[in-house]
């Protein structure tokens, strides 16, 4: 075989591959609904809560790689995909003041958190080297219902952190001025517990450290669990963050 027939190869892999997680991500997203019925039988759209986002650290792991991605999966750089229970996550960002919530739209949304191994892409940790990789990084912009939407993977976990997910909102404020809004994502223990028992899980065991003995999951984490829907290829969430924006 030569150059040319390798590289067409490579290509109809990678395109197969992709084929798949979308379908996949398609399977979860089915299972997804931000409406629910009506006594007429027509849909009507879930109200955000009006509720302030408690706001937690940032952390040591973001890089602000500016990938305009819905599906963070891959790794841009070898078009790899990262293993594991696919995660469909739509994010829906209001701004709240006394009179009520108004969606935000045109706000950059990132999201970034480990893959099932506890890695993180594109940093250098005593524990690992991920510099040069992209994996499970990416923002959407807000749309005019104020949803950012993203398909990812089930995270996995690391030594001395509940399994999480950091999310980062950046926007103007009514003054012109730049905004900027970070905290973390939770899951419900007993579901994390069925899915790190899975592969590509598994190999590493339990975890040792769980909500409530999280010292940052402490701080207002209650708030900022996810709340789960199982889907045939796995789970998908809706969350609602309110934002107190400066004028």
């Amino acid at each position: 075989m030569n150059d040319t027939d390798g590289k067409a190869s490579s290509l109809m892999r990678r395109r197969k591959a992709l084929g798949m997680l979308g379908a996949a991500a398609a399977a979860v997203l089915a299972e997804r609904s931000d409406a629910q019925p009506g006594a007429s039988g027509s849909a009507k759209r879930k109200q955000p809560a009006c509720i302030l986002t408690p706001e937690q650290t940032e952390g040591p792991y973001f890089v602000d790689e500016r990938l305009n991605r819905s599906d963070i999966r891959v790794d841009p750089t070898d078009g790899l995909a990262r293993p594991g229970v696919p995660l469909a996550l739509v994010l829906r960002i209001s701004s709240i003041s006394s009179a009520g919530c108004t969606p935000l739209t045109g706000a950059v949304v990132d999201i970034w958190h480990c893959d099932a191994a506890g890695i993180y892409s594109d940093v250098a940790d005593p524990g690992f080297s991920s510099l040069g990789k992209k994996f499970l990084r990416g923002y959407q912009v807000t749309d005019a219902n104020g949803n950012a939407r993203f398909v990812t993977v089930y995270p996995g976990w690391y030594r001395g952190r509940a399994v999480h997910i950091h999310f980062k909102v950046r926007a103007k404020a009514g003054s012109g001025q730049g905004y900027e809004f970070t905290s973390q994502l939770y899951f419900d223990d007993a579901i994390t517990d069925r899915v790190h028992a899975r592969n590509p899980y598994a190999g590493r065991g339990q975890r040792k450290v769980k909500n409530e003995g999280d010292a940052i999951f402490r701080d207002g984490g209650s708030q900022l669990v996810l709340s789960l829907v199982e889907g045939t290829q796995g789970y998908s969430a809706t969350f609602d963050v309110g934002l107190r924006m400066p004028r």
